[in-house]
């Protein structure tokens, strides 16, 4: 299909098709190896009838790797053949909000976006930062942000839930631990061909930015409220400096959010079969707690605890993710062969 002329000439027919032959090329490779290995058993069971004694010993060694060889390409062509999430491929906006502890949650919200950007740098995935209010203190009532690369939602989508913080904020003179929180909501980016707004279920307003910005944020009306009528999703987009700047990047929140919704409803159709314990979180799940006393970082869904908190909230999250990303792998393979 791919090289179709009628296929290569529509640039969003061929993008499609080959993202498909990516996803599976991998599983067509494998299946080639594990035929090999089939075609390898077979001569080698040849040995056996030799009556060189060296020849039968040579074929029975043979056979015992061959098995070895052949359980293990097995395994790996059940993983790539299990339920893969659609959306693993796609881009991601992250949304971080201050729950529940005040001005310590704002910091906390803020140290968030630090830990997640600062993955993003180790991946050499894109960031950018869409929109936000800050505090006084430095830290953040929300901040949303895009990020973009390889395989960026299929390794953040767990981060979806409610985020505990335990520690002394730097305000509090006594000493005492406190507990604070705040929200992650992992939104897979829409594409132009996923699906289409229509524009008369918008209603746009204009109004004057609040907060940092300078002169050009009180004189001139920038932002920009963007409400869809049908769901009463409502995006607001102040950081930029143009009316149309903002425009856009309210467009890009408010289509991921409406993307989100509609997966969200899909997966409702298959959540018996498929849903699993620890996909796409949801976001009034605590999914983990970092308590600064003890050190300790813990996943909740998969009652993991690593004791070093501050390699984490430099950005190193490779442990806990991929502890994770295995778990849901291990669930998959025990549905399937159930």
């Amino acid at each position: 299909m791919l090289s179709d002329p009628d296929v290569i000439s529509n640039a969003d027919t061929f993008k499609k098709y080959s993202i498909e032959f990516k996803e599976i090329e991998p599983v067509v490779e494998k299946y080639k190896e594990f035929k090999k290995i089939e075609q390898e058993t077979l001569e080698a069971q040849e040995l056996l009838n030799s009556e060189d004694e060296q020849l039968c010993l040579l074929g029975k060694e043979e056979l015992k790797n061959l098995q070895i060889k052949k359980e293990n390409i097995l395994g790996e062509i059940k993983i790539l053949l299990v339920y893969k999430d659609p959306l693993e491929g796609k881009n991601i906006i992250m949304e971080i909000r201050a729950g529940v502890g005040g001005g310590e949650a704002a910091l906390f919200a803020s140290d968030l976006f630090k830990m997640y950007i600062a993955y993003a740098e180790r991946n050499n995935w894109k960031t950018e930062l869409l929109d936000s209010h800050s505090t006084d203190l430095g830290g953040f009532k929300e901040v949303i942000f895009s990020i973009n690369g390889k395989d960026v939602y299929k390794h953040l989508k767990y981060e979806s839930g409610v985020h505990r913080v335990q520690r002394v904020p730097e305000t509090e003179a006594s000493g005492r631990i406190h507990t604070s929180t705040a929200t992650v909501a992992v939104l897979p980016e829409a594409e132009d061909v996923d699906f289409e707004i229509n524009p008369d279920d918008l209603r746009i307003d204009v109004f004057h930015a609040s907060g940092h910005g300078g002169q050009n944020v009180q004189k001139v009306a920038t932002a920009i409220r963007i409400v869809h009528r049908p769901t009463g999703i409502m995006v607001t987009c102040q950081d930029e400096r143009s009316q149309l700047q903002n425009k856009l990047k309210a467009m890009r929140i408010l289509r991921a959010r409406l993307y989100d919704m509609y997966e969200q409803e899909k997966e409702k159709e298959i959540v018996d079969a498929r849903r699993l314990q620890i996909g796409r979180g949801n976001r009034n799940e605590r999914i983990r707690t970092y308590n600064f006393p003890q050190g300790r970082v813990t996943d909740h869904r998969i009652n993991l605890s690593i004791y070093n908190i501050q390699s984490i909230m430099e950005g190193n999250l490779d442990e806990l993710i991929n502890a994770l990303i295995e778990e849901e792998q291990r669930e998959k393979l025990e549905e399937i062969e159930t």
